[in-house]
């Protein structure tokens, strides 16, 4: 298969992976509380990559051992449990357009703590896009003021994705992408997921039940396709495309999601549905001008 048919596929089957996410969220929450299906999600994706961790334990990079747990905990733990806590309160359609907001953060966190370059055109783009998060915010109806409070999860979930994908790109280069997965999930974050499911009581009171099972696929399928595939798909996405392309991905989960939540009966009022229209235009704004200072 040539590169450029498999960017596309890559693309297409990534996008559909991590938008269904959020709805595999919602049904997770049908049966565990939010803390329970963080840590679950975390300590299945660590079961799944100690094979690879232990194999591999000799590239453990103990020099950047301090960047390892920074990308780790803002990237791989803090989230999961902001997401299922913030999707008890708004719909997981909304949960996928606000974590479009990724690319916007990466673009302030690297300007602050990276030197990254920002131009006036990534301002603008920002400002768009924030002013669509506040219409999400406040456009949910008579009970809007309850909703801001989640957004504001949402979006320090997005923030710390942001920070863990700078850290990577700036101090993590030289570890590969499946070999630094498995350390994060297996080495790092094991025993603190571990450590967070035995306070919620998840191990004292489980039982195989019909619904604890169910509880048990849908968390399972979040780990697995939603986290540890997901991640080796984008890291080929990148070796075979460029990082312009690769970002596209976000804006095609919002839409797989909200399909979902239509599926799922969920609905966005008309303030909603505009505050998402605003934050994609702020996002396809921000790729537009970066593809016409890459053509000059």
């Amino acid at each position: 298969m040539n590169a450029d048919k498999e960017k596309w596929i890559l693309l297409i089957v990534l996008s559909i992976i991590w938008g269904s996410s959020f709805i595999l969220i919602k049904k997770s929450l049908d049966h565990f509380t939010p803390y329970q299906v963080g840590a679950l999600r975390v300590l299945i994706a660590g079961i799944i990559l100690m094979p690879i961790a232990v194999s591999k334990y000799r590239l453990f990079p103990k020099k950047h051992l301090k960047w390892l747990i920074l990308a780790a905990l803002t990237g791989n733990f803090i989230p999961m449990f902001l997401f299922p806590i913030a999707e008890t309160e708004i719909s997981s359609s909304i949960a996928g357009i606000v974590n479009s907001m990724m690319p916007i953060f990466v673009i302030i966190v690297g300007t602050l703590f990276w030197k990254f370059q920002t131009t006036k055109a990534h301002m603008t783009g920002i400002l768009i896009s924030f002013t669509g998060v506040c219409l999400l915010a406040f456009g949910g109806g008579e009970d809007a003021t309850f909703k801001v409070i989640p957004i504001v999860l949402l979006l320090l979930a997005t923030l710390c994705y942001a920070i863990s994908t700078t850290t990577v790109k700036s101090k993590l280069m030289d570890v590969s992408s499946t070999v630094l997965s498995a350390f994060v999930f297996s080495f790092v974050l094991f025993l603190p997921s571990l450590f967070a499911l035995i306070s919620t009581g998840f191990v004292s009171r489980f039982t195989f039940s019909e619904e604890n099972m169910m509880g048990l696929l849908f968390v399972s399928l979040l780990s697995v396709f939603g986290t540890g595939l997901a991640m080796m798909m984008n890291y080929r996405l990148l070796k075979v495309s460029t990082p312009l392309f690769a970002s596209t991905v976000t804006l095609l989960m919002p839409i797989v999601a909200i399909i979902w939540g239509i599926i799922d009966g969920e609905k966005l009022t008309v303030l909603q549905f505009i505050g998402a229209v605003i934050i994609l235009a702020g996002l396809i704004f921000l790729r537009t001008k970066a593809v016409a200072v890459v053509k000059k």
